[in-house]
């Protein structure tokens, strides 16, 4: 049975969520349907589109996507501290990116006088849309629904386009972070959609590749920021070029189906993580199968279940490929 989204998440643990969406009644993102003929390529752009927008809108940065083609897979980042930040002018800006408001927060966002017996409403809808723009069940709405509104009037039909609920697990370390960054982003390759990352269309990884190139990075992703931990502003605290290195290497092994061939160099990098390289690779390709709940360490799910008062260790036993030391 299905838990509630607020038994899922701990941001006491973590800020960092997998989230995959998939779409019903053998409904197509991309590629072509061989019983209608048509082909659905333009609408990946859509939901890459919608997913850059959100992370400007939201207290929610985005680490990693992919658009396959019945299914997505997205990386967030929860940023409180950016939704705590905001101004109240800011935060009812930042929804109306997405809603209309209420007349009375469209008469704030105005710089209109409120009246004082509407003050207390007003502040009750800030405070209401601040908690939403840092909730990653929010996020995937604003993500899902306009792309199903969109397709529906596409296809000239009505009724679901997504399964009813959104699949999210907890990232609970900084390898399994980083694990499932790659599972994301190498799925194109995987599905033998691409050949090399830099042909990865509609993924994140793609986005990163270029930026590189002109020694930079996407603006509309949670950017890498090093190994150095200390006065380092918000990002992955890994280095962006050992992971375009890693990934690199691992996207040729998975598409030449070379099982354990990783370089020395990826090794040394690997063992940064703590991950021998044969986990590395299993977990690149399997990390669906593999992971059905939150991921991370022994340690790190003991420590999160204990916060969200959860009796038994579910899915321990998909510990052991991300072994510390």
């Amino acid at each position: 049975m299905p838990r509630p989204r607020r038994t899922l998440i701990s941001i006491e643990d973590t800020p960092y969520y997998h989230c995959c969406s998939r779409v019903v009644r053998r409904a197509y993102l991309c590629g072509d349907d061989k019983y209608t003929g048509k082909n659905y390529d333009h609408r990946r752009g859509w939901v890459e589109a919608q997913v850059l927008k959100l992370s400007d809108v939201f207290a929610i940065d985005v680490a990693a996507y992919a658009v396959m083609s019945n299914h997505l897979h997205i990386v967030l980042y929860i940023d409180l501290d950016k939704a705590n930040v905001w101004s109240d002018r800011e935060v009812v800006e930042q929804w109306h990116q997405c809603f209309n408001g209420t007349a009375l927060t469209q008469k704030f966002a105005r710089g209109e006088v409120i009246d004082e017996h509407q003050v207390s409403q007003l502040k009750h809808l800030i405070a209401t849309y601040r908690s939403r723009l840092s909730d990653i069940s929010w996020f995937m709405r604003c993500l899902n629904e306009p792309i199903a509104r969109q397709a529906n009037f596409e296809d000239n039909c009505t009724g679901h386009f997504w399964e009813g609920r959104f699949k999210s697990q907890a990232l609970l370390d900084e390898a399994a972070v980083l694990a499932c960054m790659a599972y994301v982003e190498l799925n194109p390759i995987r599905a033998k959609m691409a050949n090399t990352p830099e042909n990865s269309d509609y993924t994140s990884l793609q986005l990163r590749v270029n930026a590189a190139i002109n020694g930079k990075q996407p603006t509309r992703l949670l950017p890498f920021i090093g190994n150095e931990r200390l006065n380092q502003p918000k990002g992955i605290n890994f280095a962006l070029k050992d992971y375009l290195e890693l990934i690199d290497e691992t996207g040729r092994i998975i598409r030449d189906d070379k099982r354990g061939a990783i370089s020395a160099n990826a090794d040394k990098i690997l063992t940064r993580l703590n991950i021998p390289a044969e986990n590395w690779l299993k977990i690149t390709t399997e990390f669906g199968h593999l992971f059905h709940g939150p991921v991370g360490t022994l340690q790190e799910l003991s420590r999160y279940c204990e916060h969200l008062n959860k009796r038994r260790r579910h899915f321990s036993t998909s510990c052991e490929y991300l072994k510390v030391g």
